[in-house]
């Protein structure tokens, strides 16, 4: 008897299974099992509805994201006080004043610039910048506060060496800031700053401390300013902010917004502002006497102290002021500094260069007695001198 076999029918990839394993003699991995997706409109589906949240996910993202907001917002409301209590203190100056040189037949130009309201010696004064009201008639000065009031200053005094300048101001209900009483703020810390960028009064920018004691900087404007020691910010600083406040956390002014370095006349991260410390010692001489007295050693100094000069002097690196010429009769004279001494301290500071110790001495009393550490011979000499008035010499 004859019996006919036929076979169960075999799927098409089951087949092909058995042949890859007959010729290969290696098993072929199972496809995994299909996902279903429920169509959402008709019978189109979203291939992406696996990976986004349902809606108990997404309310328990939102209750995380709160939880974490409340840090945040704590120093938000923290910024939002500071600006409360800073604003009322900033001011927003207009001046006109004669064109250095004239276009197009218009002998006047305008500028504009901040300030700061403070108290000194008793007078309400705004502190700027000299380059923001340098050349202007008090008439040609408009001051407008926060509260939308203008007025003339009654007085100016200017340092042209720091480019500070101060406008003795009359009101009722001034808002005066709070100013540092020395130099508190280091590399990193969060600073505010506050004026007139472009015009647009009372704005506020936020950022950090970058740098500190930059002292080489090429300044624009009518006179050089001699005496640096600016604090680096990458704060937000346009024209229009110079004369502004820099502020730390506890709505301190820490220094006074001056320049920018930029490539194209906007801020790119690089601002600079004058340290309260020299700020001050320059006001409160304006105010109480309408000049600023400065201290004067009477030692040229090497500007261009290389490494090579170091080593020649017995010194492992170039660091501190090298003296290449003493003043007859000064007091660096009388004291006994010679030529080739290398002033490393400064009334127990580290001198780092030249203009370090320009700087410390340009903000140093005319009455004071200082202590200098030289290095003279491969050693360390300390030397005891008053100083002299600048006036005095040059």
């Amino acid at each position: 008897m004859i019996r006919s076999f036929v076979p169960p029918r075999t799927p098409v990839r089951a087949t092909v299974v058995a042949l890859a394993v007959a010729l290969c003699g290696t098993a072929v991995a199972e496809e995994p099992p299909l996902s279903r997706i429920a169509p959402l409109s008709g019978q189109r589906v979203d291939p992406m509805r696996p990976t986004r949240l349902s809606v108990d996910e997404r309310d328990q993202l939102y209750k995380q994201v709160q939880r974490d907001a409340e840090i945040l917002e704590r120093q938000s409301t923290q910024l939002r006080r500071l600006t409360q209590l800073v604003r009322p203190t900033v001011v927003h100056i207009d001046t006109r004043k004669p064109a250095l040189r004239p276009k197009n037949g218009k002998a006047s130009e305008d500028e504009a610039g901040s300030g700061v309201i403070a108290e000194i010696a008793g007078r309400t004064v705004v502190i700027t910048n000299r380059h923001v009201v340098n050349r202007a008639e008090l008439d040609n000065i408009t001051i407008r506060l926060d509260d939308a009031r203008e007025l003339k200053p009654l007085r100016l005094w200017s340092d042209a060496p720091t480019d500070i300048a101060v406008l003795e101001i009359e009101a009722d209900d001034l808002e005066t800031a709070r100013l540092a009483t020395d130099d508190p703020v280091q590399i990193g810390d969060t600073v505010l700053a506050v004026g007139s960028p472009f015009g647009l009064s009372h704005s506020v920018t936020l950022g950090i401390v970058s740098a500190l004691g930059r002292r080489d900087l090429e300044l624009g404007g009518d006179d050089m300013v001699r005496f640096q020691d600016f604090i680096q910010t990458d704060a937000a600083i346009n024209p229009g902010n110079s004369g502004g406040p820099l502020v730390n956390l506890r709505g301190e002014v820490v220094g006074l917004n001056t320049a920018i370095a930029s490539n194209s006349g906007g801020s790119e991260g690089i601002g600079f502002a004058i340290p309260i410390r020299m700020v001050m010692f320059v006001v409160r001489q304006l105010v109480e006497t309408g000049v600023v007295s400065r201290a004067y050693l009477g030692v040229k100094l090497d500007n261009a102290f290389t490494q090579r000069a170091a080593q020649r002097l017995g010194m492992l690196r170039a660091v501190g002021a090298h003296v290449k010429e003493v003043t007859k009769g000064s007091p660096a004279d009388i004291a006994g500094i010679r030529v080739d001494d290398v002033i490393v301290e400064f009334d127990s500071t580290p001198v780092e260069d030249d203009d370090h110790l320009v700087s410390l001495v340009s903000m140093t009393p005319t009455n004071s007695t200082v202590t200098l550490v030289v290095f003279r011979e491969q050693g360390r000499l300390t030397l005891e001198m008053p100083v002299a008035s600048r006036a005095q010499f040059e």
